[in-house]
C-alpha cells in the first residue's frame, strides 16, 4: 500500500481567517515552521467579511478595567471572568502589533485613531480599517504577510478531514487528498456554525467543521445553545438577503422603526435585547422585517455597505432598509482553557471554533475579532511549548463529512432559534447532523433562558447557573461546570 504523502512542521493551523494567520505568523516570527491548511484561497475566510472591528481600551478616557465591565455585563452573568481580563488587557497591544504588520486603521482628521460605539459599549472603543471593511483589510494584510513567510507552507484549496491522534495527543490532521500533516502540535481555527440555521449572516461553509472535527478525535465542546442572532440583516430583498448592516451603523445614529414608524428598542442595547425585540415586533405586527433608517448616517462611513444595497436597488440614503434576526455568531465551541489548549492534549482552538467562555450568554459587539489576535498569539506560544512529537503516527481515520441538509437548516431555525421550547428541541435530538444534535441537548441542559439562550419554557434566569457552562461531547450527555 502506497504511503500518503506527509509533510512536517513543528505546528499545524488549520483555517486561514484571523485567527488561523496570525497564530501562523507569531508562531513563524517564533521561529517555527508552520503549515497552513486553508480550504478556501487565502483572504476569502469568514474574517474576509467581517464588518466589525477591534474592541480595545484605545481611548484616553477609557481602560481594560471598564471594557471588561461592559464585557460582563453583555454576557449576562456567563462570561468566564479570567478570560475576558486577558482579553481586555491585551487587546491594545494587540492593535498595536498588527499596525506594525501593516493594518492601517481609520485615523481622524487630527491623525488619531477613529474609534466607533457598537452596542453593549459604554465608550467608543472600536477600532476600524476601511469602516465596515474591516475584515476584508486586516484579512489581506495577514494573508500577504504569511505568503511572504518562508517558515510557512501555505495549503491552499485543501480542507482537514481528521485530527491524527497518536498516545493520546493530537499529531497532526489528515487531509481531504490523503496528505498528513504531522506536528508536535495542531490549532484550529476554522470559524463558527451559524450557517447550520437556515437564515444567516455567515458565508455557507460556517458549519462548525473545526467543532466536528475536534469532538470526533475526543475534545469537548461547550456552549453550543449559546448562538446570537444578529438584528439588522436585510430581508426579503433579491441580491441583498441575509447581508448583515453592521451595528457601527446603529452606532452612527441608525434607527429601527417599526411598520406605523415608531422606534421600539434601544438600538444599542446588547444584541440579544435587539434581536428579540425586532422578532417580538414582527410578530405582533405580521409584518416580515422593520426598518433600518440609515437616512441620517454619513454614507462614505460605510462604503460597503451602502454598495451592496444600491446595487440590490435600495437607496440607504432616501429609504428605509428592511431587516430582520439571523443567526450570526457561536459564542460556543471547542472547549479550551486561557492559551487554547482543548481537553486533548496537543489540540489547541482559537477564534469562533473556541469556546474559552470570553463570550458568555451573549457576546459583546466585537469582542470577537480581537479575541483572534489575543488567543491566537497566546496558543501560538504555549503550542510550541509541546513536547516534540515522538514515533511516526498512523494515518487517522476519516470518518464521512456531517450530512447538512435543507431540513436540517431549516429545523434549527423553527426550533433553536431565537426562543425555544423542550418540545422543539427534542425533535433535533434525532438529526443526521452530529453538531445539531449535540446543540440540541446543550439547550434542552440548559433549563433557564440567559442571554441568547430563551427558552418558552423556562422563562427565567437561575441565579445558581451563573458563571456555568454547558459542556458536552459525543457518547455522553452535558453537564453544567463551573470555570473560573
Amino acid at each position: 500500500m502506497e504511503r500518503p504523502v506527509t509533510i512536517e512542521a513543528d505546528l499545524a493551523v488549520v483555517g486561514a481567517g484571523g485567527a488561523g494567520l496570525y497564530t501562523a505568523l507569531t508562531a513563524a516570527a517564533a521561529g517555527a515552521r508552520v503549515a497552513l491548511v486553508s480550504a478556501t484561497p487565502l483572504a476569502e475566510s469568514s474574517s474576509y467579511w467581517a464588518q466589525g472591528g477591534l474592541a480595545a481600551a484605545l481611548a484616553i478616557d477609557d481602560s481594560p478595567e471598564r471594557h471588561l465591565e461592559d464585557t460582563l455585563v453583555t454576557g449576562r452573568g456567563t462570561v468566564r471572568r479570567s478570560a475576558a481580563e486577558v482579553l481586555t488587557r491585551e487587546a491594545p497591544e494587540v492593535v498595536r502589533d498588527l499596525e506594525r504588520l501593516g493594518v492601517h486603521f481609520d485615523a481622524d482628521r487630527r491623525g488619531r485613531m477613529a474609534l466607533g460605539l457598537e452596542g453593549g459599549h459604554t465608550i467608543r472603543r472600536i477600532a476600524h480599517a476601511g469602516g465596515s471593511s474591516t475584515g476584508r483589510r486586516v484579512s489581506r494584510q495577514l494573508s500577504a504577510v504569511a505568503a511572504t513567510d518562508e517558515r510557512i507552507e501555505i495549503l491552499e484549496g485543501r480542507r482537514a478531514t481528521a485530527v491524527v491522534v497518536h498516545d493520546g495527543r493530537a499529531a497532526g490532521v489528515r487531509l481531504h487528498d490523503g496528505r498528513l500533516v504531522l506536528a508536535r502540535a495542531v490549532v484550529l481555527a476554522t470559524g463558527g456554525a451559524a450557517a447550520l440555521w437556515a437564515r444567516t449572516t455567515n458565508p455557507v461553509g460556517a458549519t462548525g467543521s473545526g467543532m466536528v472535527l475536534a469532538q470526533r478525535a475526543g475534545a469537548e465542546l461547550a456552549d453550543l445553545e449559546m448562538v446570537q442572532f444578529h438584528p439588522t440583516a436585510v430581508a426579503g430583498v433579491a441580491g441583498a438577503d441575509s447581508f448583515l448592516v453592521s451595528e457601527a451603523v446603529r452606532g452612527e445614529g441608525a434607527l429601527l422603526l417599526d411598520a406605523a414608524g415608531e422606534r421600539f428598542v434601544d438600538e444599542l442595547a446588547p444584541r440579544d435585547e435587539v434581536a428579540r425585540a425586532v422578532a417580538r415586533r414582527m410578530l405582533e405586527t405580521g409584518a416580515p422585517s422593520v426598518g433600518l433608517d440609515m437616512r441620517a448616517v454619513d454614507p462614505d462611513l460605510f462604503p460597503n455597505v451602502v454598495a451592496v444595497l444600491r446595487r440590490a436597488g435600495l437607496d440607504p440614503t432616501s429609504e428605509l432598509i428592511p431587516v430582520a434576526p439571523a443567526a450570526h455568531y457561536m459564542m460556543g465551541g471547542i472547549a479550551t482553557d486561557l492559551d487554547g489548549r482543548s481537553t486533548l492534549p496537543a489540540l489547541y482552538a482559537v477564534g469562533e471554533c473556541a469556546c474559552t467562555g470570553l463570550h458568555g450568554a451573549n457576546r459583546l459587539a466585537s469582542n470577537s475579532l480581537s479575541e483572534c489576535f489575543v488567543f491566537g498569539r497566546r496558543a501560538a506560544l504555549a503550542a510550541l511549548a509541546e513536547p516534540a512529537r515522538a514515533g511516526s503516527p498512523a494515518a487517522a481515520p476519516s470518518g464521512p463529512p456531517p450530512r447538512l441538509s435543507a431540513a436540517s437548516r431549516e429545523a434549527l431555525w423553527r426550533h433553536a432559534g431565537i426562543e425555544r421550547d423542550a418540545e422543539g428541541l427534542r425533535t433535533l435530538l434525532d438529526d443526521e447532523h452530529e453538531l445539531v444534535r449535540l446543540l440540541a441537548a446543550s439547550a434542552l441542559a440548559r433549563e433557564e433562558s440567559r442571554g441568547a439562550h430563551r427558552r418558552r419554557d423556562r422563562p427565567q434566569t437561575d441565579p445558581a447557573l451563573d458563571g456555568h457552562h454547558t459542556v458536552v461531547a459525543d457518547g455522553r450527555p452535558p453537564s453544567l461546570v463551573f470555570w473560573r
